[in-house]
């Protein structure tokens, strides 16, 4: 047969090619996706006369579909490709701009410090007194005093180096805010209401607060007149709902994730027994509350618009100093003299806390009139 070998086809040998494809490619299909998908793809005619040396080329991942790599332009799957990676550049850089933009701030970890409050009535020195409210300002130093909330004012704001100009004005406001509800809301002055304090405060001081309302007394961690200014309601109330109002707010950051207002404010007003008959129009008398305060934020009270109320000092009067003023003011009235009675004494074998404040007493200073030519603040 021509095409065989001259002596045969030699042993162990298959017989021809018919045989050898059944055998060895049977199941090898040499279709369109076959070749699409090689990794190799020969030049064309055109190609080859050009001055390549090699016969084939190498097939990119990129080039896609069998007629691009012809033109030598990207194929559709070269482009969805580009296209995709693109999309991936493009959200990755989004993300870190976002982060750049707007770090994310973990929040604070640790509880709020318990309030420290210490209160010290104030006796006269002298009679104390009387007449109608107006007057009464008018003839002491309150009388240069700003009425209500316009006393209270905000000293110029900056940003610190850790927290922006925003933040440290938040802090500013609420601590305002503070003042004015706890010295200033009439129901809270007649202890009718504490809930316009309460809602100001970090969660964690709430039930410290609580227990100062339930429970007052003079341990230096539960006086109820350390979180805000009430009186007696069986002694005293308010005569005149336009309360005098002077001192300072000053803020600072004490450490990288808090920041500290001090508040410094003197109040006074004008009040009258609360029992018997309709007082007369010059029963009235002057009561005079300073309080400063330190209250901190972190970055979790200024987002929440709340207060932690660190530590207060307050001194009121005129008051008699045997008189625990914890669960609220007892004012010496119109024609009240000096006196010369000493605090409450204090049994050290007793059990109990015993009252922190015990023996603070001091002395309400005669106020001179002021000078003819300051006319109040109307």
């Amino acid at each position: 047969m021509p095409g065989d070998p001259p002596n045969g086809t030699p042993e162990g040998i298959g017989g021809g090619d018919d045989e050898f494809r059944a055998d060895e490619y049977r199941s090898v299909v040499f279709d369109d996706d076959f070749v699409r998908a090689a990794r190799i793809q020969e030049y064309s005619a055109e190609e080859r006369l050009d001055g390549h040396t090699r016969a084939v080329r190498s097939r990119s991942i990129w080039s896609g579909g069998y007629a691009g790599s012809r033109t030598g332009s990207p194929g559709r799957g070269a482009r969805q490709g580009m296209l995709l990676v693109l999309l991936i550049a493009s959200a990755f850089a989004a993300a870190v701009y976002m982060g750049l933009r707007n770090p994310y701030v973990p929040p604070v970890g640790g509880r709020a410090e318990p309030l420290s409050s210490t209160v010290v009535p104030l006796a006269p020195s002298v009679t104390v007194p009387g007449g109608r409210p107006a007057d009464l300002y008018a003839q002491s130093p309150a009388a240069q005093y700003r009425v209500g909330a316009a006393g209270i004012t905000l000293p110029g704001v900056r940003r610190t180096h850790h927290f922006t100009e925003s933040q440290v004005l938040v802090a500013l406001t609420v601590a305002k805010d503070y003042l004015v509800q706890s010295s200033l809301d009439p129901d809270v002055l007649s202890s009718a209401a504490s809930r316009p304090v309460r809602v100001l405060l970090d969660p964690d001081q709430l039930a410290q607060f609580d227990r100062s309302m339930l429970s007052p007394t003079g341990d230096g961690r539960h006086a109820a007149t350390g979180w805000l200014v009430r009186f007696d309601a069986g002694a005293a109330v308010v005569a005149d709902s336009r309360v005098r109002v002077s001192g300072t707010l000053a803020v600072e950051e004490v450490s990288p994730e808090v920041l500290e207002v001090t508040t410094d404010h003197t109040f006074v007003y004008a009040v009258r027994p609360a029992t018997g008959p309709p007082t007369a129009a010059d029963g009235a008398s002057l009561f005079t509350v300073r309080r400063e305060l330190r209250l901190r934020f972190d970055r979790e009270d200024l987002t929440a618009r709340r207060a932690e109320l660190a530590s207060a000092y307050v001194m009121a009067g005129p008051q008699d100093c045997s008189a625990d003023p914890a669960a609220g003011f007892r004012p010496l009235m119109a024609g009240a003299g000096p006196t010369t009675v000493g605090p409450a004494a204090s049994d050290p074998y007793a059990s109990g806390h015993p009252r922190k404040t015990a023996g603070l007493c001091g002395v309400l200073a005669a106020t001179p009139a002021p000078a003819q030519s300051v006319s109040p603040v109307p």
